[in-house]
């Protein structure tokens, strides 16, 4: 039997809420564990999100790299002004063990009929935010795989192709299973645990039922003081903090 699959995207350094979601995750019997990207940036706690990374990587996690991650070693990545401010800092708060384990990462791994890639599969390090159909409807076409998982846009979202080419697009309802029919492609956004932007400051992560061909998302209130106290202190922008209460 196939083990249930907990992915996880842009964590951000938000180390309330990965921990809030890898007990939720535990507590739904997740077998298996997928990371997509951006542990780092924003937030205040990127050495241990980095290595709590690194250790279920070592447990047979599989992860990609995502646009902060790449920023940690690579200057010139393109971040908004509060991103920068926070990629300074945490570049002096990893070792050279961490940001080597960061620069090594795949862009994507394909695992069967299935991808994982933070971004869009037409260009994975391009960084490009698949916002709407059409652009979805782009990844899907360039992806190997009949189903792709990806994050960085940090909102959740569904879509599919049928074998004609016609496209749906929904936001999904949390704990409820979605079928992933066989006739059509799929490109599943997963949101984001550690920065949220769809106005809502829980957590999101995802459950892939592989036996099953569903996909489930759950949102998992964290200790969002806690959080943003940590961000406040390491003296990060404000508005990093801020945004972890709105959502966005």
């Amino acid at each position: 039997m196939l083990s249930l699959i907990a992915i996880f995207a842009d964590i951000h350094a938000n180390r309330p809420a990965f921990e809030a979601c890898l007990r939720d995750a535990a507590g739904q019997a997740a077998g298996d564990i997928v990371l997509l990207g951006d542990y780092v940036g924003y937030g205040a706690d990127p050495e241990w999100t980095v290595e709590t990374v690194i250790d279920l990587v070592a447990k047979g996690a599989i992860a990609v790299r995502g646009n902060h991650d790449t920023a940690v070693s690579d200057p010139t990545i393109g971040l908004n002004i509060e991103a920068q401010v926070a990629m300074e800092w945490t570049r002096g708060e990893l070792g050279k063990p961490q940001r080597e384990f960061l620069a090594r990462l795949p862009a994507s791994v394909s695992a069967g009929e299935v991808l994982y890639v933070h971004a869009d599969a037409r260009a994975p390090e391009a960084w490009n935010y698949l916002i709407d159909a059409t652009q979805a409807a782009k990844s899907l076409l360039a992806s190997p795989a009949r189903i792709t998982f990806c994050g960085h846009t940090h909102v959740p979202a569904v879509y599919s192709m049928s074998p004609t080419g016609k496209m749906t697009a929904f936001t999904p309802v949390d704990d409820v299973h979605i079928d992933l029919l066989p006739a059509r492609r799929w490109l599943i956004v997963a949101g984001s645990v550690g920065q949220p932007r769809d106005g809502r400051a829980a957590a999101c992560w995802l459950m892939f039922d592989p036996q099953r061909m569903n996909v489930t998302f759950r949102r998992v209130p964290y200790d969002v003081d806690l959080a943003a106290a940590r961000i406040r202190e390491k003296r990060l922008p404000s508005w990093l903090a801020d945004r972890l209460y709105l959502g966005r």
